[in-house]
């Protein structure tokens, strides 16, 4: 498709698409060359503080600093967004003399970000401004200043923030990536503010979290086949457990079907002692689901046994 205007074709959709690409793309790699010691006393700052970092905007410049703040807060560097007109009303209460202030604004003149510079400097905080005027009251006002202005936006107007919203996003990611970096921040840690992702369920649970506990299959060693498939069908784990013998032993699925390929009718007058698997792979209570998943995934194996005092208490599948 093609924008016609007064009979005339202008660029396709795609080739819109593509300028708007060229341009943000243009405006973070600008960032790069805009890098100075104001940007290390800003990590120095905020690694050393024993506050938080509150980040602060109005309208767009609001919306990117809520997410550097999730962002900040999810990688080891605890923060929260603080909107101007609530702070101006009550909620400077929250700030401590301890916190560090990122101020957003694209102009450095957004009255409602500038009028609590009294209040932030009265209170000794340290106030990292991030805007695209380097004389602005904000960039002048802050300890330390990082530039995030364009050359142009996106828009064709010039009006809607885009590019400049765009390269305020890229900053806040440098920040954060850089302060995990001088954290060594690593999975692990990642996990533990997000136990409810895959990573956090494999890093921080334990596998007695996760295993099977009812209807555990345990069999004798003396049991015919038949009774090996009715108590695999009975727990839906598709093993059984053979619990008369020293360290346990285990019958899987695969293993009566492989039998049953080999042996044909004959397997059906087989005891379980004749094609038991003994001393089967186990971990204790307590082990790392990451850990087991990896100990498995190493052999092969689709389950677990999970033991307690060597007594096997539970089952653990993928």
């Amino acid at each position: 498709m093609f924008i016609n205007l007064k009979g005339i074709f202008l660029k396709s959709f795609i080739d819109l698409a593509k300028d708007v690409f060229q341009i943000e793309a243009s405006a973070v790699l600008v960032l790069k060359d805009k890098l100075d010691c104001d940007y290390i006393k800003s990590i120095d700052e905020i690694i050393a503080t024993k506050g938080k970092v509150i980040i602060s905007g109005m309208g767009k410049s609001g919306i990117i600093g809520k997410k550097i703040a999730a962002t900040l807060a999810s990688t080891g560097t605890p923060s929260f967004f603080m909107h101007p007109g609530e702070a101006y009303h009550g909620d400077l209460g929250m700030v401590t003399s301890d916190d560090i202030f990122i101020a957003i604004s694209n102009s450095g003149e957004t009255e409602e970000v500038v009028k609590l510079i009294p209040f932030l400097k009265d209170n000794n905080n340290f106030i990292i401004a991030m805007t695209g005027n380097p004389k602005s009251t904000l960039a002048l006002a802050a300890n330390t200043h990082l530039d995030v202005g364009v050359e142009e936006e996106a828009c064709p107007l010039q009006l809607a923030p885009t590019a400049s919203t765009t390269a305020t996003l890229a900053m806040g990611d440098a920040l954060a990536v850089t302060l995990m970096k001088a954290r060594d921040f690593r999975p692990e840690h990642f996990a533990r503010f997000h136990p409810g992702g895959s990573l956090g369920r494999r890093l921080l649970s334990r596998v007695e979290n996760e295993m099977f506990t009812k209807n555990l299959p345990f069999i004798s060693s003396s049991s015919l086949l038949l009774d090996v498939i009715g108590v695999m069908t009975t727990s839906g784990l598709g093993i059984a457990i053979v619990n008369d013998i020293e360290n346990y032993g285990i019958v899987t699925d695969g293993d009566i079907r492989r039998l049953i390929k080999t042996h044909q009718s004959e397997v059906f007058k087989m005891n379980v002692s004749e094609f038991v698997t003994k001393n089967p792979l186990s971990v204790n209570v307590g082990t790392r689901v990451e850990d087991a998943l990896i100990l498995m995934e190493n052999k092969g194996v689709g389950v677990l046994l999970i033991k307690k005092n060597d007594e096997v208490v539970g089952v653990f599948k993928k």
